[in-house]
């Protein structure tokens, strides 16, 4: 890439060789100032490999930007109109709070146990697949009749007898809408459902969850039902055991006499284990109460949850909130933003009712302990002293008491156990449900897919993707010359210029209104002298002149293909090489489509053909171009139907030499090299050739091709002009500065 060091290097060097200056000479020898070969200078880039290759890259891709606009277009027009298209589904939440199940727990060993068994987790997953289960969706599935449903099956299928593999397909389908998720944190199930129609996602949300809770039911009480078995068989053991205890208790009573201490020892027994129950309980209360205390004062963050305070739950939440608005702002404005400082100080009030709240939770939850600890000493007194009372009465009556004991001991077994039996269909109804509905489904405002937005920007950013890889494959399939590094590793001769494009330097509008006429373009640096293109053609005039020494006197201008441009840096090196070495004299060879005549203005009545066919004088052929009144022009004139011939003739030996003699250079336009032999013919008789490339437009294989072709002819290949280089297209390959540099670009685009 070219940079301004660079350019002005290149400028002075110009300069010396337009004075025939020790660079002429070192360029005569076919080396450049600092000794190396001609076309191998590299360019100073003034930057690493890395920022280079990095630098080609987004210039590839600025290149190729209409290439990755239209793939973004395209693709998120694509992914607008399926969003559009398809039918929006809608999904109903049901929330469902799923605790452990409440153990009998009689001493704080069972206690212990229980809490070291239980998983929760294992316990709610559990409970997530069993709302997943196949049975739940097709009982789901059988109660709402979905599978004659148009919003769950299609019409073609909805009256299709229920087979084994059409069950199975409908619980699939069902299953395929049904989503259950764990909140975070919580015990709280999300039970979704996804549907075309809003109504019916809730209808299936509420009832699914229904059904949960009456399968969850039904299951304790069928477990229940299998127990009384076997407690039936256990009570006419018990009731024997009672009757005969019971007989030897009467008998020691009437043997000796006891009858109120006996009523008084079962008073003090019921009373020591009443007391007992109480102890275990406040106990049992003390350590929840005592872990739950030590629980939120160590783990301050998670308070709300472990205490279920509402209060402080909302207060956390708002203040989330308010440091997500804060972030934003800040972001976006800066600290300094009074919506921030409104922010900030409403953050600092949130933590601060936060701070409030987190004290009287854990204000509440000590008094709690406390109490709870209290009540435990005081059960533990009481438990104390029923015992010295009952100790006393037992030193009097052990024996009573070992008979009452096992009394009381299988009446109490039998009594418990036949209350069970009696109450046994009815105790999971009677006990605590760990499975409550929180939120029933409400029918959805607002589709949850397709998210039109969301997918309209994925769209547009795989488009971007997909548009940057279809470019860097373009560039990659690209076998054009891009630059003029591609032009010299080619052909391994030097870059004589580069020639802007006429739009490139004034831009399409600019073009046509002062370029307007055939003649303008054509002659750009004779009507537009200070332009950047007649800056470039004096610069390709320079670079010609300091090939060699002596200077090239007939130099024959020549492409790969038409259309690169040929004729116009004919006529603009024709033009400042009469401007400042005249008299010059332009000969138009290019027989077959001949251009030159029609882009001064000349006549073609005579012309090259007239004395090459019909032995006109050359004085009479000749025209002065009036712009320029050293440059003369030989135009082509009528045409021949053997023009190949005309120019291999002998008399055309004699016209290069006798134009020799008379101008100070001769620059021949011929037809391109790979359509016709023409150039070929005309090469071996030019003291050098100028092959034109255009930029991005010339194939590699081709230009080599004619290289080749003009080389084994005979030519002496003075370089190369690449030509209708638009920087404003291929700016990657760094010459836009070097365009720009010029102090008179600024003339002809007012």
């Amino acid at each position: 890439m070219l940079d301004f060091r660079g350019f002005s290097k290149l400028m002075k060097e110009s300069d010396i060789l337009e004075q025939g200056g020790p660079v002429a000479c070192e360029r005569n020898q076919g080396l450049t100032t600092d000794g190396r070969p001609l076309g191998t200078m590299e360019p100073d880039l003034g930057v690493g490999q890395n920022a280079m290759s990095i630098m080609v890259l987004w210039n590839i891709l600025l290149k190729r930007r209409w290439t990755v606009a239209t793939v973004m277009v395209v693709l998120s027009t694509l992914v607008a109109i399926s969003s559009f298209r398809t039918k929006p589904v809608y999904k109903a939440v049901a929330r469902v709070q799923v605790e452990a199940e409440s153990p009998l727990i009689q001493s704080l060993n069972d206690l212990a146990q229980y809490q070291q068994n239980w998983d929760i987790d294992t316990f709610i997953q559990t409970q997530m697949e069993i709302l997943k289960s196949d049975v739940l969706a097709w009982r789901m599935i059988e109660e709402m009749r979905l599978a004659e449903n148009p919003n769950f099956v299609s019409a073609k299928d909805s009256n299709n007898k229920i087979s084994e593999q059409r069950k199975a397909e409908l619980i699939a389908r069902f299953k395929g809408g049904l989503s259950v998720q764990l909140m975070p944190k919580t015990h709280m199930l999300l039970v979704s459902y996804e549907s075309t129609d809003p109504q019916l996602a809730a209808r299936v949300s509420n009832a699914l969850v229904a059904d949960y809770i009456d399968y969850n039911f039904r299951q304790k009480y069928d477990a229940v039902r299998q127990a009384s078995g076997w407690m039936e068989q256990q009570l006419d053991e018990l009731k024997a055991k009672v009757e005969k205890s019971q007989e030897a208790l009467v008998d020691y009573e009437r043997q000796y006499a006891i009858t109120n201490a006996g009523d008084k020892e079962s008073v003090q027994e019921q009373m020591l284990s009443d007391l007992g129950k109480d102890l275990a309980n406040a106990q049992s209360e003390k350590i929840r109460k005592e872990s739950l205390y030590d629980q939120v004062v160590t783990n301050r963050a998670q308070m709300a949850t472990l205490a279920h305070d509402e209060l402080l739950e909302n207060l956390e939440v708002k203040q989330a909130e308010l440091r997500n608005q804060y972030a934003d702002i800040v972001n976006q404005y800066g600290p300094n933003y009074p919506k921030a400082l409104r922010l900030q100080q409403q953050l600092s009030d949130a933590r601060t009712q936060i701070e409030q709240e987190q004290n009287r939770v854990i204000d509440r939850i000590r008094g709690d302990y406390i109490t709870a600890q209290n009540r435990e000493q005081l059960a533990a007194n009481a438990v104390s002293r029923q015992k010295d009372e009952l100790g006393k009465l037992n030193q009097l009556l052990v024996e009573h008491n070992m008979l009452k004991r096992d009394f009381d001991t299988n009446q109490q077994l039998y009594q418990s156990l036949l209350a069970k039996l009696k109450e046994a269909t009815l105790s999971v109804g009677l006990r605590p449900n760990n499975i409550n509905l929180v939120d029933s489904a409400m029918p959805p405002t607002s589709p949850v897919r397709p998210r039109k937005l969301l997918n309209i920007t994925m769209g547009l950013f795989a488009g971007l993707f997909l548009g940057i890889i279809v470019a860097f494959a373009q560039e990659a399939l690209d076998q054009s010359v891009k630059s003029i590094v591609d032009l010299e590793l080619l052909l391994d001769t030097p870059a004589l210029a580069i020639i802007p494009h006429y739009r490139s330097a004034y831009g399409p509008t600019r073009k046509a209104r002062i370029l307007g006429n055939a003649g303008q373009v054509g002659l750009i640096s004779v009507e537009k002298p200070q332009s950047v293109p007649a800056e470039a053609y004096r610069s390709l005039r320079t670079a010609v002149l300091s090939v060699s020494n002596p200077s090239p006197k007939t130099i024959l201008v020549t492409s790969t293909k038409s259309g690169e441009g040929k004729t116009s840096i004919s006529l603009n090196l024709s033009a400042v090489l009469a401007q400042r070495k005249g008299p010059v004299v332009l000969v138009d060879c290019d027989l077959r489509k001949p251009n030159i005549a029609a882009e001064l203005q000349l006549n073609n009545d005579d012309g090259l053909t007239g004395i090459l066919a019909r032995g006109i004088s050359l004085d009479d052929a000749l025209q002065v171009y009036p712009g320029c009144q050293e440059l003369s022009v030989l135009t082509t004139g009528p045409q021949v139907v053997n023009p190949a011939e005309l120019l291999s003739s002998d008399r055309m030996v004699e016209l290069l030499s006798e134009l020799e003699q008379r101008f100070e250079h001769v620059i021949i336009d011929s037809p391109p090299v790979l359509a016709v032999t023409d150039a070929a013919i005309l090469a071996g008789m030019v003291d050098g050739v100028v092959l034109v490339v255009e930029g991005s437009k010339t194939h590699k294989g081709a230009l080599i091709h004619s290289n080749r072709t003009l080389v084994s002819s005979g030519a002496r290949i003075l370089g190369a002009v690449f030509n209708k280089y638009d920087y404003r297209r291929e700016g990657a390959y760094g010459y836009g500065s070097y365009l720009n540099y010029s102090p008179y670009a600024h003339y002809g685009k007012e």
